[in-house]
């Protein structure tokens, strides 16, 4: 049987289901995977675990919020894709070097594809420019968004990521904005457990706007609920998880996994939590 260590390293990752996940996949392919959690926001954590990781073996880690982007100095190559977006998820080890990919933009444009695959996209207002915002808003236009507004308060990032991609910037969305947006996406992390709430008041989701929230713990979010009583069309974050992680299994191990497989078993183990 062939061993895979793998792991995260992020701040607030406890409940993670990124080990359960990937090590069910491994066991559907007789890999010897593990998955370890390194739950830290401090960076000077991020080199020390890399460099132990890397000398302990592992196949690779995945990196999540707040080092998406600060991991990118200590890596040595990037794919063309992490390049682009400017923020990584995925690392691999191998041939002595570390490689920088990200499969978040992957997981988004898939999810969009499958659950989303009418609606219009000429106009779309992204909350978050981070390192998430910044793999959705890249998928944004391969799904065809025309025009696209990325909202954040931070002024600097988020007009790095509007000037890059050739977006508007906004530091509030408001009804004003979102007045003739069909879509708006959260990807920052207002809704998760640790920061709940909604990024914008409800009553500005008006009639035929789409709406896709990117968190995925918990299940349905406060924005997401909000949507839906106005009984306009969702998408949650847990398909942009599966397809993410089947990618990132994927560059791990250079097995290819089930997706469909995958997102079952997500959805059986957030069932259950709710």
């Amino acid at each position: 049987m062939a061993a895979f260590r793998c792991g995260l390293i992020g701040a607030g990752i406890g409940t993670s289901l990124s080990p359960a996940l990937h090590e069910a996949e491994g066991r559907h392919h007789h890999l010897g995977l593990t998955y370890t959690l390194f739950d830290t926001g401090k960076t000077a954590d991020l080199e020390r675990l890399l460099d132990e990781a890397d000398r302990a073996g592992f196949a690779g880690l995945n990196i999540t919020h707040p080092f998406k982007q600060q991991v990118i100095e200590h890596l040595d190559d990037l794919s063309p894709l992490a390049r682009d977006i400017n923020a990584v998820n995925t690392v691999v080890f191998r041939d002595g070097r570390r490689q920088g990919h990200n499969t978040d933009a992957y997981g988004f444009a898939e999810s969009f594809r499958s659950q989303l695959p009418d609606v219009a996209v000429r106009h779309v207002v992204q909350l978050g420019a981070g390192g998430a915002g910044a793999a959705c808003a890249h998928a944004l236009r391969e799904l065809g968004a025309e025009r696209l507004t990325i909202v954040d308060p931070d002024r600097a990032r988020g007009a790095e990521l509007a000037d890059r991609i050739g977006a508007r910037h906004a530091t509030t969305a408001t009804p004003e904005l979102l007045a003739d947006a069909d879509g708006l996406v959260n990807a920052s992390p207002i809704g998760m457990h640790h920061h709940p709430g909604t990024p914008l008041p409800a009553e500005s989701l008006h009639r035929g706007l789409w709406v896709a929230d990117i968190v995925y713990m918990p299940l349905e979010t406060e924005l997401l609920r909000a949507a839906r009583a106005r009984g306009l069309r969702t998408i949650g974050g847990t398909a942009m998880c599966a397809y993410q992680a089947a990618a990132a299994f994927e560059l791990f191990t250079g097995r290819t996994p089930d997706i469909a497989r995958m997102l079952l078993h997500l959805s059986q183990i957030l069932e259950r939590q709710c």
